[in-house]
Protein backbone atom coordinates (compact mmCIF):
# COMPACT_ATOMS: atom_id res chain seq x y z
CA UNK A 1 0.00 0.00 0.00
CA UNK A 2 1.44 3.69 -0.64
CA UNK A 3 1.52 6.04 1.53
CA UNK A 4 -1.18 7.74 -0.34
CA UNK A 5 -3.27 5.08 0.24
CA UNK A 6 -2.45 4.93 3.85
CA UNK A 7 -2.93 8.79 4.19
CA UNK A 8 -6.30 8.43 2.97
CA UNK A 9 -7.17 5.12 4.91
CA UNK A 10 -5.83 6.75 8.08
CA UNK A 11 -8.35 10.04 7.37
CA UNK A 12 -11.13 7.50 6.22
CA UNK A 13 -11.01 5.30 9.22
CA UNK A 14 -13.35 7.63 11.76
CA UNK A 15 -15.81 7.65 9.00
CA UNK A 16 -15.84 4.14 8.56
CA UNK A 17 -16.26 3.16 12.29
CA UNK A 18 -19.01 5.80 12.80
CA UNK A 19 -20.88 4.46 10.03
CA UNK A 20 -20.37 0.52 10.95
CA UNK A 21 -22.07 1.55 14.45
CA UNK A 22 -24.70 3.46 13.14
CA UNK A 23 -26.89 0.19 12.25
CA UNK A 24 -26.39 -1.88 15.70
CA UNK A 25 -23.47 -2.09 18.35
CA UNK A 26 -20.32 -3.80 17.52
CA UNK A 27 -16.99 -5.19 18.96
CA UNK A 28 -13.82 -4.16 17.62
CA UNK A 29 -12.67 -7.10 16.02
CA UNK A 30 -16.25 -7.30 14.58
CA UNK A 31 -15.47 -3.76 12.88
CA UNK A 32 -12.70 -4.83 11.94
CA UNK A 33 -13.71 -7.96 9.74
CA UNK A 34 -16.55 -5.69 8.13
CA UNK A 35 -14.01 -3.17 7.28
CA UNK A 36 -12.66 -6.02 5.22
CA UNK A 37 -15.35 -7.74 3.80
CA UNK A 38 -17.27 -4.84 2.50
CA UNK A 39 -14.68 -3.40 0.84
CA UNK A 40 -13.45 -7.05 -0.88
CA UNK A 41 -10.00 -6.84 1.11
CA UNK A 42 -9.11 -3.48 -0.07
CA UNK A 43 -8.83 -1.62 3.42
CA UNK A 44 -8.30 -3.70 6.32
CA UNK A 45 -7.48 -2.62 9.79
CA UNK A 46 -5.81 -4.95 12.38
CA UNK A 47 -7.70 -4.89 15.66
CA UNK A 48 -4.32 -2.78 17.74
CA UNK A 49 -5.61 0.18 15.33
CA UNK A 50 -9.13 0.18 15.84
CA UNK A 51 -9.55 -0.42 19.52
CA UNK A 52 -7.31 3.51 20.05
CA UNK A 53 -9.28 4.54 17.58
CA UNK A 54 -12.33 3.63 19.42
CA UNK A 55 -10.99 4.69 22.57
CA UNK A 56 -10.89 8.26 20.95
CA UNK A 57 -14.21 7.86 19.80
CA UNK A 58 -15.44 7.09 23.34
CA UNK A 59 -13.57 10.34 24.70
CA UNK A 60 -14.77 12.76 22.67
CA UNK A 61 -17.99 11.42 23.33
CA UNK A 62 -19.06 10.06 19.71
CA UNK A 63 -19.35 6.82 20.88
CA UNK A 64 -20.32 4.71 23.98
CA UNK A 65 -18.53 1.17 25.28
CA UNK A 66 -20.22 -1.53 27.71
CA UNK A 67 -18.55 -4.80 28.76
CA UNK A 68 -20.67 -7.93 27.51
CA UNK A 69 -20.08 -11.53 28.64
CA UNK A 70 -21.68 -14.34 27.03
CA UNK A 71 -21.23 -18.14 28.47
CA UNK A 72 -18.49 -20.19 26.96
CA UNK A 73 -17.19 -16.74 24.94
CA UNK A 74 -14.80 -14.30 26.19
CA UNK A 75 -15.85 -10.85 27.54
CA UNK A 76 -16.36 -8.29 24.86
CA UNK A 77 -16.51 -4.38 24.75
CA UNK A 78 -19.70 -3.19 22.09
CA UNK A 79 -19.36 0.32 20.77
CA UNK A 80 -22.75 2.39 20.07
CA UNK A 81 -23.28 5.48 18.46
CA UNK A 82 -24.13 8.35 21.10
CA UNK A 83 -26.50 10.84 19.81
CA UNK A 84 -23.25 13.19 19.27
CA UNK A 85 -21.75 10.75 17.05
CA UNK A 86 -25.18 10.65 14.81
CA UNK A 87 -24.55 14.26 13.99
CA UNK A 88 -20.56 14.13 13.71
CA UNK A 89 -21.70 10.81 10.94
CA UNK A 90 -24.06 12.64 9.52
CA UNK A 91 -21.75 15.81 8.81
CA UNK A 92 -18.91 13.67 8.17
CA UNK A 93 -20.64 11.62 5.70
CA UNK A 94 -21.99 15.26 3.76
CA UNK A 95 -18.38 16.23 3.64
CA UNK A 96 -16.94 12.91 2.49
CA UNK A 97 -19.24 12.77 -0.41
CA UNK A 98 -18.75 16.23 -1.37
CA UNK A 99 -15.08 15.84 -1.13
CA UNK A 100 -15.53 12.49 -3.69
CA UNK A 101 -17.62 14.72 -6.16
CA UNK A 102 -14.96 17.46 -6.30
CA UNK A 103 -12.00 14.60 -6.90
CA UNK A 104 -14.54 12.98 -9.71
CA UNK A 105 -15.21 16.60 -11.49
CA UNK A 106 -11.11 17.62 -11.57
CA UNK A 107 -10.23 13.66 -12.77
CA UNK A 108 -13.08 13.72 -15.22
CA UNK A 109 -12.26 17.24 -16.68
CA UNK A 110 -8.66 16.46 -17.50
CA UNK A 111 -9.98 13.60 -19.79
CA UNK A 112 -12.06 16.26 -21.85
Amino acid sequence: MSTADQEWKKGSAELLILSLLEARPRHGYDLAKLIESRSAGALSFHVTTIYPLLARLEERGLVTGRWEEKPEQRRRRYYSLTTKGRKTLAIQRTGWKEFVRAIAQVLESENA
